[in-house]
Parts: C-alpha cells; structure tokens; sequence
C-alpha cells in the first residue's frame, strides 16, 4: 500500500487561489451582473483602493461599501453548491486541487467524502476564517496537514497518486 502523503499549507494556499480565480470569480461576476450592480457599490471600492495606493489607509476603512445580503447570500450558496458539485464529481477536488493533484478524503478510511463531511467542512470554512485564519494556519504546523474545518468534519487533504 503507498503511503499516505499530506498535503501541506502552501500547496493548498496555490490550491485555494486557483479556486478563487477559476470558481469564485465568475460565479461574482454572474451574480453582479444578476444583481444589475445592486450586489455591492463597486465605485467604493474603487475610491477605496486609490485612497489606499495613496497611503490614506484610515480613509480608504473608513467608508466600506455597502452589501446586499440577499446578494452575498446567493454567492455564498452558490460557490457551496458549485464547490460540493466538483467534491462529487471529481472525488474530493476542486479544479485548484485537482490541477495541484490533491483531493480532500476522509481522516480515516482515506475513502471519498459524504455530503455531510462536505457541508460541515464548508461551514468550517468560515470557523476557520472567523478564528482569526488559525483554522488555516494550522494546516502549517500539525502533522497530518489538517485545518479546524478539516477536524470539524473529519477530513484531510492528501496528495492523488492517480
């Protein structure tokens, strides 16, 4: 039998960015789109960022944009969807992992996840974020690579020999 090997943080991080560029991206471009702009003020944004290039980073805080959480709601849901379709479909990848050859399986059997471990880590998703990005950064410092999210359903990420 081969052995087991983890995938680490960086990995992982390459991963996630390719996932962001590949997944999240045009689902918010879509959904803006949907939203005729109402999602979120993108000239905020836009006077936030030149207010930070120019180095007035209190200025650029001050006034964050406003949200539609009905918006947000329906992006959140839909990368969620989108994600545990990809789960499905290729075996615990996304198309980040898959292009970095690593899947997300169960912490013990080494077997495909179920819907129940899907929904639970992408929940632990947003533990993670919430306890200060720790639940990431854990990845970087246990043994067996694994996040809060990754504990919370039962999951690791290992690299695919397939």
């Amino acid at each position: 039998m081969n052995e087991v090997k983890y995938a680490g943080f960086w990995i992982r991080f390459v991963a996630s960015f390719l996932d962001t560029l590949f997944l999240a991206v045009p689902i918010a471009i879509v959904i803006y789109f949907l939203s005729d702009g109402n999602w979120f003020d993108f000239s905020q944004y836009q006077q936030n960022i030149a207010y930070a290039m120019s180095g007035n980073a209190d200025k650029a805080l001050a006034n964050q944009p406003q949200t539609s959480l009905k918006w947000e709601l329906l992006f959140e849901v839909s990368v969620l969807i989108i994600t545990m379709l990809f789960w499905r479909r290729w075996r615990g990848a996304t198309p980040g992992k898959k292009f970095v050859h690593i899947k997300i399986v169960d912490a013990k059997t080494l077997q495909d996840i179920d819907n129940k471990q899907a929904i639970t880590r992408s929940i632990g998703y947003i533990v993670s974020t919430l306890a200060l990005l720790i639940g990431f950064l854990m990845v970087a410092f246990r043994k067996d690579k694994r996040g809060l999210h990754d504990l919370l359903a039962g999951t690791v990420v290992i690299y695919n020999n397939k």
